[in-house]
């Protein structure tokens, strides 16, 4: 089958094109291409950690599998997005999933669970406006990272990468994004719900509802005023 390989920044002046057409063989993957690609070109090979992937301009992922006259890009680091993701982050800004899935990725990984907490419009049982997220960030980080490997152990997955937002997010917007690899998806889905669980537990990072009625409330200082 024929594909449509496009060549941006670096890549364009390492290949000498902005594009090409290539023969790959049914069944290929987007891992198989890059590899043609490689062999072909053996200095896009320095670019293998620090890429994005698209397929008929959506983001994909390595595993995916290609079709007759599909349009893939290899995205280079992007201005202003030079430096490397990081696997554990505590962040103001909105969270993209593919960058995280990018990073966690690999050939010998069977699966990759992505597991997205998002700010929802009600709870315990009032409507909820907006919520509000604050963290110790350098410690939250630390535990991010001592939780993901646990996890890592206990499953014996691969990569795990866990970003969470804090300041105020609408309704809709992502919290929290837990993205595991693993040989095998039972290990990646047990391991990303762990991993979930134990962040509410540890990780010192905090949440307050806005309601909708303009009330407002840290979550647990009601279960700790009925405790008093």
């Amino acid at each position: 089958m024929r594909v449509t390989v496009l060549y941006f920044a670096g890549h364009r002046e390492i290949t000498g094109q902005s594009s090409e057409v290539l023969e790959i063989p049914l069944g290929a993957t987007l891992a198989d291409l890059w590899q043609i690609l490689i062999e072909r070109y053996p200095r896009l090979a320095a670019y293998h950690t620090r890429l994005l992937y698209a397929v008929n301009q959506e983001f994909a992922v390595l595993d995916q599998l290609l079709h007759d006259g599909d349009e893939v890009a290899f995205i280079p680091p992007v201005s202003g997005g030079s430096e490397p993701v990081p696997a554990f982050r505590i962040t103001s800004a909105p969270i993209e999933p593919a960058p995280l899935v990018a990073l966690v990725q690999s050939p010998a990984m069977g699966a990759i669970v992505t597991f997205a907490g998002v700010a929802r419009n009600n709870f315990g049982g009032r409507a909820t406006a907006y919520l509000e997220y604050e963290a110790f960030a350098p410690m939250a980080v630390r535990v991010l990272e001592d939780i993901a490997a646990e996890a890592c152990a206990r499953w014996s997955t691969g990569a795990i990468a866990i970003h969470h937002r804090i300041g105020r997010l609408a309704i809709g917007e992502t919290a929290v994004l837990i993205v595991v690899a693993a040989p095998h998806r039972h290990e990646a889905f047990s391991a990303a719900e762990w991993i979930m669980d134990r962040i509410k537990e540890r990780a010192p990072i905090w949440k307050k509802e806005h309601w909708a009625d303009g009330a407002s409330e840290w979550v647990g200082d009601e279960k700790e005023r009925k405790q008093a």
